[in-house]
């Protein structure tokens, strides 16, 4: 007999159906025995009656969360028992054999409510039991809903999915960088994205035109509450737009997720309003304002635009550093400054961010395609020509071989994610978090690595001392 899914049920009343999942609760009432079991679609009430009598011995033996293989037979429930509302609250599943899949010891939490009670080191030592309750169950499926939305969106749009390297080059461009040593080359080492910025510009020059991927980012940064190592962008690139084409699409897809898979939500204002960094940080004292009329409701969408950021700010050295990336390009008026290396305070930048309830869900800017632009960039920060030439003549010389003008955007989809599912944090949307230190709990990484590893590394350790 082929398996049913329990969320299948109420179409086979009648017949003799085997489904699979695990026990969510059983009621040993003496004669019969009741058990609520759940599969990825949904739950149903079963029922072992005593005329049945190798299903009442083995039901009298199996425990929460043990997994089974159940055949019987669907019936509709009498009108008095009828649970209204509820999935499967029409049918009963009367259990004729039980055949024990595998066996579950007593989980280390109850998953029956609300995890987010559980002290969260043990949930994430035990992921993979917190994700079997119900809210983890939808979060981790609407995640995957809105990243196939995504997916079918963007190839209507004519976007390509290219994925690039995990392994790359380590550039001082952004945060601090993971590195992984290179066993055949000693003492050179790879890093780990922090995004695909070059690569996704490269395939500019490579005559892509539209890209996008949903990309696994890794930074190297200080602990904090809300931050992960690795956590994953959607990120898209495109040729021969002006910076109302990124705009206009972003906006579009945004406006297409909310409407489609969270129909019960309310976007404040369509099309969303705009933003100079100016006017937002006099008016919200925040470049990523929440500007919801009424902030006590949890389903209420305010999105908005921040464009004409500052280009560049000055560094605690009294030196020059960019506010978002140093391959963003000025705003047309602003150009003459750059190349004379002029009001550098003054320069803005075509760097756009969207904004929700508070939060920056998305930031890009129109790119800086031509080389000698790009070079007085890292000439204000203060590069001295041998490193510009050793850690972008890659992207120099790129852009001196027809490279078109081009932008995008980068979304964190873990944020996004959270607050359409209302979450407090981006660890509950992450199917494998980490802790807000950077540890999994349940892998027990980081971890120490055999001496003999090192060797063939070329790496030895060395004791910092204590100050």
């Amino acid at each position: 007999m082929n398996r049913t899914y329990i969320g299948e049920l109420s179409t086979h009343i009648g017949e003799t159906v085997l489904i699979k999942g695990w026990v969510a609760v059983r009621r040993d009432q003496g004669k019969m025995v009741f058990m609520d079991i759940r599969d990825k679609s949904g739950y149903v009430q079963g029922v072992v009656l005593p005329n049945h009598s190798e299903a009442i011995e083995a039901a009298k033996e199996v425990r929460t969360e043990w997994v089974l293989a159940i055949s019987g037979i669907v019936n509709k429930r009498p009108e008095r028992n009828v649970k209204a509302g509820v999935v499967n609250g029409d049918i009963e599943l009367e259990i004729i054999g039980i055949e024990v899949l595998n066996k579950s010891e007593t989980l280390p939490f109850d998953i029956g409510g609300d995890t987010r009670e559980i002290n969260e080191e043990i949930r994430l030592a035990h992921r993979y039991v917190d994700l079997r309750s119900d809210r983890m169950q939808k979060n981790i499926r609407n995640r995957h809903k809105i990243i196939k939305l995504i997916r079918d969106e963007l190839d209507t749009e004519g976007f390509i999915e290219v994925e690039t390297p995990i392994l790359t080059k380590s550039t001082p461009e952004g945060s601090r960088d993971y590195v992984v040593p290179a066993r055949l080359y000693p003492g050179q080492f790879y890093a780990l994205p922090q995004s695909p910025q070059q690569y996704k510009q490269l395939l500019m020059t490579a005559g892509v035109e539209k890209y996008f991927q949903i990309a696994r980012c890794m930074r190297d940064e200080d602990t904090r509450g809300d931050r992960q190592p690795e956590f994953t962008q959607l990120d898209m690139e495109m040729s021969f737009v002006e910076q109302e084409d990124v705009i206009a699409l972003n906006e579009k897809l945004l406006i297409k997720i909310v409407q489609t898979l969270y129909p019960e939500k309310k976007i404040q204002q369509i099309p969303f309003p705009r933003l100079t960094y100016k006017e937002a940080m006099e008016k919200y004292n925040s470049d990523k304002p929440d500007i919801r009329e009424d902030k006590n409701d949890p389903n209420l969408l305010a999105f908005c635009w921040v464009v004409d950021f500052p280009f560049f700010e000055k560094t605690d050295e009294g030196g020059w550093t960019f506010t978002h990336n140093p391959f963003s390009r000025p705003k047309p008026e602003h150009v003459e400054w750059l190349m004379n290396k002029e009001h550098i305070g003054d320069i803005l930048t075509t760097q756009y961010d969207v904004a929700l309830n508070g939060f920056e869900i998305g930031g890009g800017s129109i790119r800086n395609h031509d080389p000698e632009a790009l070079k007085k960039v890292f000439e204000i920060m203060g590069h001295l020509p041998e490193n510009i030439e050793k850690n972008f003549g890659h992207m120099m010389k790129a852009f001196s071989l027809g490279t078109p003008p081009h932008g995008g955007i980068a979304w964190g989809l873990d944020r996004f994610v959270m607050l359409l599912q209302n979450e407090p944090n981006i660890r509950e949307v992450i199917p494998f978090a980490k802790t807000g230190e950077g540890r999994d709990p349940m892998m027990q990484s980081p971890a120490e690595i055999s001496p003999e590893q090192l060797l063939e590394l070329n790496i030895s350790l060395i004791q910092k001392k204590k100050i």
